[in-house]
């Protein structure tokens, strides 16, 4: 498993690779985020070609089990965010991969 990057190490490596301000990239990706959240909230799917697409799907109302005293509960319906990665984005993933697996052998 590979390291986590964090917002702040997202924030550092678009603010050099951009040539920009930490201020001002971090300002740019939270505006991104924010207007993300803002269209999957309206039902809108928001797709980033050769990334990735982010929809919304319906989530049926269930019966659950309460893990501590086993007894039953209903869980409600509700509408939850998804992501498909996109064709680049699976296949910059899956190269890296493959990479190590030779290495191994």
């Amino acid at each position: 498993m590979g390291k986590v990057v964090t917002k702040a190490d997202l924030v550092d490596k678009v603010a050099k690779e951009a040539d920009l301000s930490k201020a001002k990239t971090e300002v740019a990706i939270n505006a991104v985020m924010k207007n993300i959240k803002a269209a999957l909230a309206k039902g809108n799917d928001v797709t980033l070609v050769g990334f990735g697409s982010f929809t919304t799907a319906k989530r049926a109302a269930r019966t659950g089990r309460q893990p501590q005293t086993g007894k039953s509960l209903k869980i409600p319906a509700k509408t939850v965010p998804k992501f498909r990665p996109g064709k680049g984005l699976r296949e910059a993933v899956g190269k890296k991969k493959a990479a190590k697996k030779k290495k191994k052998k």
